[in-house]
């Protein structure tokens, strides 16, 4: 049984960092592209970052470039999002889910989803 397991989210003032982790089990983990997506009541779940299996490749969206990193460590079975100079409009219930294709900015391309981290940035 696949498992992905968030942790690391939690209420920070604007400007705050937090650092997500997301822990897989029940699949090869290295054989996999990560990434992160974020949602809030009544929108659409919002790509983040995405990581290949190796970490050759990295995507951000546009909105977290410069402020977010994402990174993974294959012996640990772990993918990492940390998140720097956060904003109000970053509060959301972030997700990481795992791709045995791309590490694409679509949620329909990810198999395996975890049960979300909720990230509140107060002003």
């Amino acid at each position: 049984q696949v498992q992905l397991v968030e942790s690391g989210g939690g209420l920070v003032q604007a400007g705050g960092s937090l650092r997500l982790s997301c822990v897989a089990s029940g699949l090869t983990f290295s054989r996999y592209a990560m990434g992160w997506f974020r949602q809030t009541p009544g929108k659409e779940r919002e790509f983040v970052a995405a990581i290949t299996w190796s970490a050759t490749r990295i995507d951000y969206a546009d909105s977290m470039k410069g402020r977010f990193t994402i990174s993974r460590d294959n012996a640990k079975n772990t993918v990492y999002l940390q998140m720097n100079s956060l904003k109000p409009e970053d509060t959301a219930v972030y997700f990481c889910a795992a791709s045995f294709g791309y590490a694409t900015q679509r949620p329909l391309d990810y198999t395996y989803w975890g049960q979300g981290t909720q990230v509140t940035v107060s002003s």
